[in-house]
């Protein structure tokens, strides 16, 4: 459907009036032909993404699991997540219909109506669980991100069939469902090297007691070169399950601080760890800076899958990862105060990481 609004936006207050109080989103701007990038998303220059960054030679690991019982397979997961803190898998089991049936009910999501997105507003949302928004924390930021975002919290599937959108709501629910195998799988083999021999009910609760699933829509950008669609971060999660599609744009920090792009490979979830993961693990697993260019031709999706701790869990080192008289590089901390602090402000790196060392 076309914008509401046809005549150029001058000010910063109709802007945040058209993209974000009448739930337009960037998708609105992008699709009213916009020849130059409004002010309001044009980043400073360290936070652009310029050709010297960008390293061609390397790419992240690409680990087939079909054989889910060989012992290569998990040392190469624990590999992976060392040295590296993303790799995307193959041959996983989730089936490649509900893969396509998600990226497809992501397009229909976004191509709704302005009226119909911004029911999900935070302001017009029947729950903090369910929301539409752009950017990340607009009120915190000096420059905007390039993104439109659906974010889901799964409470239950009754709340999920009341209250998540009906265009989208069954394929991910779906996909939620289908991806369980393969995350408590990813997890058991990253515990075992960590000495923990059982995933218990209390460690099940810390390591994927709550799951929030986001239907992401970076729409094309006029001037890709002078903003970002995300801007540097380490997600707050224990693991994240991201399917992209077949467009690219993900780019994660390299030991050296220059950025590997994570090409698009067909039926393949990518992994990557998260604050809290490191966090549990002492630092033995990373989570690692990543960010998504603006594309100056096409329209790109994405839908993450953030497996995190309980709100109500404290996070800290496993005492198996102590056992052996290695020193907690972390305290204890509430897991929804680690998430408020994060949510609080712009994205900065890895900064909030440090709100949990000792």
């Amino acid at each position: 459907m076309a914008p509401t609004i046809v005549a150029p936006i001058t000010n910063s207050s109709e802007i945040t009036d058209f993209i974000i109080s009448k739930g337009n989103g960037v998708k609105g701007l992008s699709e009213m032909g916009l020849k130059s990038l409004p002010k309001e998303y044009v980043q400073p220059p360290e936070e652009r993404m310029s050709m010297s960054q960008i390293m061609h030679q390397e790419s992240i690991p690409i680990i087939d699991m079909s054989s889910w019982d060989d012992p290569n397979v998990a040392e190469s997961i624990c590999n992976a997540a060392e040295k590296w803190g993303f790799f995307q898998i193959t041959n996983h089991g989730v089936p490649i219909e509900v893969l396509e049936s998600v990226k497809e009910a992501t397009h229909r999501f976004f191509g709704l109506p302005a009226e119909e997105k911004s029911k999900f507003l935070k302001e017009n949302s029947p729950s903090n669980n369910v929301r539409f928004g752009t950017s990340f924390t607009p009120e915190a930021e000096k420059a905007l991100e390039w993104k439109d975002y659906l974010s889901l919290f799964y409470v239950s599937e009754d709340e999920a069939s009341a209250l998540w959108p009906p265009v989208c709501r069954d394929q991910v629910l779906e996909y939620m469902k289908s991806s369980e195998a393969v995350i408590k799988r990813l997890l058991e083999a990253l515990m075992k090297r960590l000495n923990v021999k059982e995933i218990d009910e209390m460690k099940e609760s810390v390591l994927m007691g709550s799951k929030r699933i986001n239907l992401n829509y970076y729409p094309t950008c006029p001037n890709p070169e002078l903003t970002v669609g995300v801007g540097r971060h380490s997600d707050v999660s224990t693991l994240t399950i991201l399917l992209q599609d077949d467009i690219g744009g993900l780019y994660v920090k390299g030991d050296n601080g220059r950025w590997i792009h994570v090409p698009p490979v067909s039926g393949s979830l990518v992994i990557n760890v998260g604050d809290a993961l490191q966090i549990m693990s002492n630092g033995r697993y990373k989570s690692v800076e990543h960010r998504v260019v603006a594309n100056g031709s096409k329209n790109r999706i994405s839908v993450p899958i953030f497996v995190n701790p309980r709100p109500c869990d404290m996070i800290g080192p496993f005492p198996e990862v102590l056992e052996g008289g290695e020193k907690a590089a972390y305290k204890q901390v509430l897991y929804s105060d680690y998430v408020k602090l994060f949510f609080s402000k712009a994205h900065d790196g890895k900064n909030t990481v440090e709100f949990a060392k000792i």
